[in-house]
């Protein structure tokens, strides 16, 4: 199973978060699962690292390129087919980054894993699945 890591679940696995819920961290370290972050990421982080609002112990470059080594993250690049595909979803959310990553989710054949209920408004495969309606 191919994962493409929301911003927020990246940091708090690499972060030991407690809010992670352990099904989950369990999930992302199984046998046969290939973990991807996006390059929409760095720059999220980059940029609210940058403004005050994301407090690291290290600036963001080296330690997410660490992190991406010591957990076997592999980096997804932005195409122009990412870009088309995040303008054209329909306004669930208005974050551009998360719209990023929904496209590159969906375009790459990757479930995204997320905790973010409105990023889990699109048709995308997710981790955690979504609870069956009904």
């Amino acid at each position: 199973m191919r994962v493409l890591l929301d911003t927020h679940i990246f940091l708090g696995w690499i972060t030991d978060d407690a809010r992670l819920a352990a099904p989950l961290r369990s999930a992302l370290g199984a046998s046969g699962v290939s973990l991807f972050w996006s390059v929409a990421s760095t720059w999220e982080v980059a940029v609210k690292h940058a403004i005050g609002r994301l407090p690291l112990a290290e600036p963001p470059g080296p330690l997410l390129a660490r992190h991406r080594e010591l957990n076997r993250v592999e980096l997804v690049m932005i195409g122009e087919d990412h870009a088309l595909l995040a303008a054209e979803l329909p306004r669930h959310h208005d974050d551009p980054f998360d719209r990023l990553l929904v496209a590159q989710a969906k375009l790459e054949g990757m479930r995204l894993a997320t905790a973010d209920a409105r990023v889990r408004e699109y048709d995308v495969p997710l981790l955690p699945p979504r609870r069956p309606t009904g």
